[in-house]
């Protein structure tokens, strides 16, 4: 999906990103997953193998999102992570694969030892 998304909404209070395609695919995807998911190389490494897993991003907060050119936007966390550049075709690959990649990423978390703490809800919306 090259195309731009019909509608981009931030949801703080749930801490959410809904993203609506003209194909009719509507993704929720919450701000932990896009941190963890982030396509930078802080987070995905330089190669294969070199993903850095994300830990205690439970109540990350998404302050920005800055559209860059007509093929992405950069999401501006409240963790001062802003270095991933997000295109039109990643977000939709992130919301069509969420079921997966978010189980991949717990199983990670439990591997790794890391107890995932709820996310605190926000006052904010």
């Amino acid at each position: 999906m090259d195309r731009p998304p019909s509608e981009i909404r931030l949801q703080k209070k749930s801490r959410q990103l809904s993203i609506e395609f003209d194909d009719g695919s509507v993704f929720e995807l919450p701000f932990e997953y896009l941190r963890v998911h982030s396509p930078s190389a802080e987070v995905r490494g330089h190669g294969a193998g070199q993903e850095v897993l994300q830990t205690g991003k439970e109540n990350v907060q998404i302050t920005a999102l800055d559209p860059v050119g007509h093929y992405a936007i950069r999401i501006v966390f409240d963790d001062g992570h802003d270095t991933g550049l997000y295109t039109w075709s990643y977000l939709y690959e992130l919301g069509a694969h969420k079921a997966e990649r978010w189980q991949a990423y717990l199983d990670r978390l439990t591997a790794a030892g890391y107890p995932r703490r709820p996310a605190q809800e926000s006052g904010n919306s």
